[in-house]
């Protein structure tokens, strides 16, 4: 059995319409239910939190009532980073850990994400057996032992303290100007505190949430506000967060963006200077920049490639012992602090460099020369396969031809959204424009 519900980061669409839909998270919620409580013990507990999309309030409701039905004691967080749901699972003893957050989508998007009780997303595995039970039908538990739901008012303060802690102690941000972009999403209170009890002198963008301004014009997916208020303010650095926080983006002095590769590189080399890079290896995606894996190479790293999606680098990861990885997109695992992407940790290791290097923010976050590449993404009508027809395959085969010893293509589909994503690197710049051109003008006429 394949998965048909699960996208590479949890079930995700449109809030209201098939699949993500009140009732869908209803069932769900009562599968997943049935699969954790595996025995007749009333003990068993589920956290649950959200980022601020005005639908989270119709899918907590509608999660809790799945999850009680089966005897899950439901232990609500209210809006925190997605991390902070990795975390507090573990440290409540958890059985299971959700997320009600579509990450960088628009606010009429939303999505359910699942970890694991020792706080990391879960299988593939796991998922395809909570579909299955979806689909063969649920017993729901004896009236006696309906869940209880109750919610916990300092979860993102227990995340706070975790953050903190991860840098040296008497370790201070005093002197630096940050700007933090929080989205308008979960971290909107968390992370400008967190800064602000470390000594940094805040900035704070996107930290006024109604419900339906998550990502809008701000964030990691839209940095130009926080490019503007850097030189505005005469800020150090800017930390450019997402909707539920797990990614960002390093802008320095300037406003000019560094994404997750050159983060990882400097984290990469720091560590390895160190001795604390496990295997001496840096795990990443295949979309990150080929002259990441010549920066690394050149100081004696390997870099290990996975498929694209932050769980599968965690994954790789955690088979491997390697305690380092990360997304271009700016999703850092470093399982040494957190069980998942952390954008907040990232931007908070980044700032410990610059203060215990004493060089400013542009001198970090370009450390090595990125061979040009160019993506672009395609969308389609969803439940169509334009990778499947011929045209296409014909002008990705030409495509490739084309960049035979001199660059790399990679095409996929989107996990998450109806998009063929289209990748090149080349250092002739002129043909990768041809050749992703190329390609996705074939796309577009053949997905009509």
């Amino acid at each position: 059995m394949t998965r048909k519900l699960f996208g590479t980061d949890g079930v995700r669409g449109t809030a209201n319409t098939p699949p993500m839909t009140a009732d869908l998270a209803l069932r769900l919620g009562a599968a997943a239910g049935r699969h954790f409580r595996n025995d007749a013990r009333n003990d068993h507990r589920v956290v649950i939190g959200k980022d601020t999309r005005l639908s989270g309030y119709m899918f907590e409701n509608a999660l809790t009532a799945g999850l009680t039905s089966t005897g899950m004691n439901v232990l609500l967080l209210g809006p925190v980073p997605t991390p902070a749901v990795g975390l507090l699972t573990t440290s409540m003893r958890a059985d299971l850990g959700i997320m009600i957050s579509a990450s960088h989508n628009p606010a009429a998007d939303n999505g359910i994400k699942f970890f694991g009780p020792d706080g990391f997303k879960l299988s593939d595995a796991v998922e395809i057996e909570i579909e299955r039970l979806m689909e063969t039908g649920l017993e729901p538990a004896q009236a006696v032992n309906i869940g209880r739901a109750r919610r916990i008012d300092d979860g993102r303060f227990r995340y706070a303290e975790r953050l903190k802690s991860t840098l040296p102690q008497g370790r201070t941000l005093a002197g630096l100007k940050v700007v933090v972009d929080c989205a308008n999403g979960a971290a909107h209170r968390v992370a400008p505190e967190v800064l602000w009890e470390l000594g940094a002198d805040v900035v704070p963008v996107g930290v006024a949430p109604d419900g339906y301004n998550i990502n809008d014009g701000v964030g990691s997916t839209a940095p130009r506000r926080t490019a503007e208020a850097i030189v505005a303010h005469g800020a150090d650095v800017g930390l450019c967060l997402d909707g539920d926080a797990d990614r960002v983006l390093i802008l320095d002095e300037s406003g000019s963006i560094a994404d997750g590769d050159q983060v990882m590189a400097l984290f990469a080399r720091r560590w390895a200077e160190a001795d604390r890079l496990a295997g001496n290896t840096l795990v990443a995606t295949v979309m990150s920049n080929l002259g990441l894996e010549r920066y690394l190479g050149g100081h004696g790293i390997t870099l290990d490639r996975t498929r694209v999606g932050d769980r599968y680098v965690v994954e790789r990861m955690r088979a491997g012992g390697f305690n380092l990885g990360g997304e271009q997109s700016g999703h850092i695992v470093m399982t040494d602090y957190a069980t998942t992407g952390d954008g907040l940790l990232a931007g908070l290791q980044f700032l410990a460099a610059m203060v215990e290097t004493g060089q400013r923010a542009s001198e970090l976050s370009r450390i090595f020369d990125p061979v040009p590449q160019l993506l672009r993404n395609v969308r389609y009508a969803a439940g169509s396969d334009p990778l499947a027809l011929d045209p296409v395959k014909n002008a990705i085969a030409a495509a490739e031809g084309q960049l035979n010893g001199k660059g790399r293509l990679l095409i996929r589909k989107s996990g998450t959204e109806p998009l063929i994503r289209v990748m090149a690197e080349c250092e002739d710049e002129g043909l990768l424009a041809q050749v992703v051109d190329g390609i996705v003008s074939e796309v577009e006429q053949s997905a009509g």
